[in-house]
């Protein structure tokens, strides 16, 4: 399996990742990865079917993702990997699936989050996760949008006094 790209979207599948990500990546499949939305059967299900038209999409807990990613039935996918939060990204690297930059894009603000951008608020865990990520080698890459500059997880981390 190919991975075409990874990114953190609490929304996972929605206009931007349907028209322009999965056209900017290359990919032909979307992979949620979350063992509380593969819970979820009416998320599953409106999730799936938004999927662009030519592009195959799955809702899998992690443990799943990183089975899939592990076997050659699946070698000719070229995958964009969604998760809700850093922690699962990080499972999946942990898991065994090698990605090499993952794009933070989309956290919602609640109680207990810091925004670190207009479109990410991150929480201790997750800023945990993000920490991690950044030590074992991985590009954060801190923007909504294909077309805007990459930013950097870190420097905004850092600028909110975060770590």
């Amino acid at each position: 399996m190919e991975i075409s790209f990874a990114r953190i979207d609490d929304r996972l599948i929605h206009g931007q990742v349907a028209t322009v990500w999965t056209k900017v990546s290359g990919c032909n499949r979307i992979m949620c990865c979350s063992d509380e939305v593969a819970k979820d059967t009416m998320r599953k299900q409106l999730l799936l079917q938004v999927a662009p038209p030519g592009v195959k999409a799955y809702v899998v807990p992690v443990d799943k993702a990183v089975e899939a990613y592990n076997n050659p039935k699946y070698d000719s996918f070229k995958t964009l990997f969604l998760f809700t939060n850093p922690t699962d990204a990080l499972r999946a690297l942990e898991g065994g699936i090698p990605f090499k930059s993952i794009n933070l894009g989309g956290m919602c603000f609640k109680e207990g989050t810091t925004l670190i951008s207009s479109a990410v608020a991150v929480g201790p865990e997750d800023v945990k996760a993000l920490v991690k990520l950044h030590e074992l080698g991985i590009e954060l890459d801190l923007r909504k949008l294909a077309n805007e500059s990459k930013g950097d997880v870190m420097a905004a981390l850092k600028g909110k006094g975060l770590i």
